[in-house]
């Protein structure tokens, strides 16, 4: 199996998920490549320190331009602060480096743009993350789409709920600030999610008109004392969008601030002769409504259907380690050529359409007027 070096920039939470998916790639029965943890830049001792117990991370330092001097690094993930997206993103290419890059792709419609342009004059292959697509409930609403059993589509609503915010002792961190998260705020945070298939399928919005609300001006900062946050918490982009020559409602929610939502992401689609609906709230059930002279909401648990095989018995449920996994699986075949139609990462132009609907946001918002994309 062919193996291919990975270096990890920003060694936090997701930078650890990332290398526990790599720990175990044995569970994957059919892809022809394996990734290599090589490489770690943090500037956090702490967070560099936990890297060492895997054995084949030779490189750990606290500057991210040594990793990018490692003839052994092949391929690099990126999660840090939205602001510091444009400036390392560009030296990984400029390095002659792959990419693969976190959400959203910069900290504004600009930034992305600056960061599409440096990658396609790179030459390299880039994608951006995006997991939940790789759900087995994700994949069969896409597919029911796709076999055109929904009749006319009336209506899409796409979205990705937490509820942590509520808690006004969480202590500020970046994405609290618009200086390092953006001006977008929660749409940079969790609007890929919302956003990728409904991207995916062809639909992009036309116009919206954006509700945008902000959450507790103060948090703890840590020290003892307050700290100000100035981002949008909770977003719901009332869109229309063109499907089979028909403008249909597109609705994309956003929330930090969603009570009792501990981290939903949920997709519906209806149509004149069905719909269908996942949610991980029922992370094994899918929704399919069937019209006629009686209707109905039917629903079926579903097993282990990930693109990429596995040995997991097919009775058992994914989670979010999985969907990590299958994204990493996707990504590297895809490098290989050897995606073979199944789901693939967020495209740099996909990323940047999720930045054109948020700056469009922003503009709805603050004119109070529908906007034209």
């Amino acid at each position: 199996m062919k193996k291919i070096g990975i270096g990890i920039i920003g060694g936090g939470l997701m930078g650890r998920e990332m290398a526990s998916a790599f720990a175990r790639w044995c569970a994957l029965t059919d892809v022809e490549v394996q990734p290599e943890l090589v490489a770690v830049a943090d500037l956090v001792e702490d967070v560099r320190n936990w890297f060492r117990r895997i054995p084949s991370c030779a490189q750990i330092t606290g500057g991210y331009q040594e990793l990018l001097l490692n003839p052994a690094v092949e391929v690099v993930y990126v999660a840090v602060p939205h602001n510091l997206h444009e400036k390392i993103y560009c030296d990984v290419l400029a390095a002659g480096k792959d990419l693969f890059a976190e959400k959203p792709f910069g900290i504004d419609l600009a930034s992305a743009r600056r960061i599409a342009e440096a990658a396609q004059a790179s030459g390299r292959f880039v994608r951006c993350s995006s997991e939940f697509p790789f759900l087995p409930g994700a994949q069969r609403v896409m597919q029911h789409v796709k076999e055109g059993k929904l009749g006319r589509v009336l209506e899409v609503v796409a979205g990705f709920h937490h509820s942590s915010d509520l808690d006004a002792t969480k202590a500020a961190n970046w994405k609290r600030k618009s200086a390092t998260c953006g001006e977008i705020g929660v749409l940079g945070d969790l609007g890929m999610h919302a956003c990728h298939i409904p991207l995916r399928l062809g639909w992009r919005p036309q116009r919206l008109f954006a509700q945008l609300q902000k959450g507790y001006p103060k948090r703890p900062d840590g020290k003892g004392g307050m700290a100000d946050c100035d981002t949008w918490d909770n977003a719901l982009l009332n869109c229309w969008t063109e499907i089979g020559g028909n403008e249909v409602p597109l609705r994309f929610e956003m929330k930090r601030m969603a009570p009792g939502e501990t981290n939903t992401w949920f997709l519906e689609v209806l149509g004149t002769e069905g719909g269908v609906k996942f949610s991980t709230k029922e992370p094994k059930t899918l929704w399919v409504f069937e019209n006629g002279k009686e209707q109905y909401w039917k629903k079926t648990d579903l097993g282990f259907g990930m693109p990429f095989k596995t040995v997991t018995g097919g009775i058992f449920e994914p989670g979010f380690p999985d969907m990590i996994q299958q994204m990493w699986a996707a990504y590297l075949m895809e490098r290989e050529g050897l995606l073979a139609g199944r789901c693939g990462c967020a495209t740099v132009e996909e990323a940047v359409a999720t930045q054109e609907i948020f700056a469009a946001a922003l503009a709805s918002h603050q004119q109070g007027t529908v906007t034209a994309l």
